[in-house]
């Protein structure tokens, strides 16, 4: 699927009591039912950080979900900032 124009890239900053054995798969799973790209670079007991691609909409879905997340961890704030707007096929003319 070529990504659209109105895609982003983003990355994630997930703080509080994340328990990232029960969440990273969570986040997985929902990113995956939303059709999001995603990738894990750090997971702690305080901290998740990944970035994820696809339509902002979709990303703001989420964050939220992650702001409710699974009963098992409490998240106190999340961080996002635009890493690289996905280029598109006809951004480039060669």
């Amino acid at each position: 699927m070529a990504p659209r124009q109105d895609d982003s890239r983003e990355r994630m900053t997930i703080l509080g009591e994340v328990n990232s054995s029960s969440f990273v798969p969570w986040i997985r799973r929902h990113a995956d039912k939303l059709g999001l790209s995603q990738d894990f670079f750090h997971t702690g007991a305080d901290r998740i950080e990944l970035e994820v691609a696809g339509p902002v909409e979709l990303i703001d879905m989420l964050e939220m979900g992650c702001s409710l997340g699974p009963i098992d961890v409490w998240v106190d704030e999340i961080q996002r900032r635009i890493v690289d707007p996905v280029a598109t096929s006809h951004d480039r003319q060669d």
